[in-house]
C-alpha cells in the first residue's frame, strides 16, 4: 500500500480504533494506530502520510497541543475526534489548523466519507512543463493567485490552504468584487452541520489572510460590515 494512502490515527481508546481501523482497511487505506501522542508525533515527523484522526484526550497530552506542533512540519488534513461537543472547542480545534472535528459517539462510515473527502481535497502537486489550463484558470481576476491542485499558488509557491479554505477563497474569487454572506460561504465551502455556524467563517477568513499576508494579497479578502466579505481584484 502506498505511504499517501496512510491514515494515522491517535487515540488511547481500543475499541474505537479498531472499529475506524476495521473500516479504513476495508476500503483499500492502510493504517498507523498510536495510543500516545508523544509515539503518533514521532511517526509523523518520520513517515509521510494522507490523513490523521486526533483524539483530542490522550493519555501523555492534548490534542490541541499537538496538533499545533505537526501544523509546524506538515499540512496533513487533521480530523479531531473527542466526546466535547462545545461550540468553544470547535472554534479552537479549526483556528489551529484542524480540517473537520467529529464528535463521540459517530459512525465509521460517516468518518470513512470525511477522510475520503479530505484526502481527495489534498491531492498531491504534480508539476508538469506545460499547464496551459492552470495558467488561465483565472485571467479575468488576476494572473498571480492560480487555482492548482485544490490550493492557490503565486509563482511556484503554494498558499497552503485547508479543503474549507480553499473553497471559501475560490468562491470569492469567482465571484470577484460580489459580496457573499457567510451562509452562501458556508454552503460554497460544503461544512458539516456541527461546523456551520457563522463564527467559524470569520476563523476560516482570518486564516486565509494570514496565509495571503505572507505574498501581500491580504487586504485582498475584504469585510462588508453587517453583510459579508468580497475578494478585491485591486492592487494592495
Amino acid at each position: 500500500m502506498s505511504d499517501q494512502l496512510t491514515v494515522v490515527i491517535i487515540e488511547d481508546e481500543s475499541a474505537i480504533a479498531e472499529n475506524l481501523i476495521h473500516v479504513f482497511e476495508m476500503d483499500g487505506y492502510h493504517t498507523s494506530w498510536f495510543t500516545t501522542a508523544g509515539e503518533g508525533l514521532t511517526f509523523l515527523q518520520q513517515n509521510p502520510a494522507a490523513l490523521l484522526v486526533l483524539d483530542v484526550g490522550l493519555p501523555d497530552g492534548n490534542g490541541f497541543e499537538l496538533c499545533k506542533t505537526i501544523r509546524e512540519f506538515s499540512d496533513i488534513p487533521i480530523i479531531f475526534l473527542t466526546a466535547r461537543s462545545d461550540e468553544i472547542d470547535r472554534v479552537v480545534g479549526l483556528e489551529i489548523g484542524a480540517d473537520d472535528y467529529v464528535t463521540k459517539p459517530f459512525s465509521p462510515r460517516e468518518m470513512l466519507a470525511r477522510i475520503k473527502l479530505r484526502i481527495k481535497s489534498k491531492a498531491p502537486i504534480v508539476e508538469h512543463k506545460l499547464e496551459p489550463k492552470s495558467a488561465i484558470e483565472q485571467p479575468q481576476f488576476n494572473h498571480d493567485l492560480v487555482a492548482q491542485n485544490f490550493d492557490y499558488c503565486v509563482g511556484r509557491q503554494m498558499v497552503g490552504l485547508t479543503a474549507v479554505e480553499f473553497k471559501i477563497l475560490d468562491k470569492l474569487i469567482s465571484v470577484s468584487s460580489n459580496v457573499l454572506s457567510r451562509e452562501q460561504l458556508m454552503i460554497s465551502a460544503d461544512m458539516s452541520p456541527e461546523a456551520a455556524y457563522e463564527r467559524n467563517i470569520d476563523t476560516h477568513i482570518k486564516a486565509i489572510r494570514h496565509k495571503l499576508k505572507s505574498f501581500e494579497m491580504s487586504e485582498r479578502i475584504c469585510t462588508k460590515r453587517g453583510f459579508g466579505y468580497f475578494y478585491s481584484i485591486k492592487d494592495e
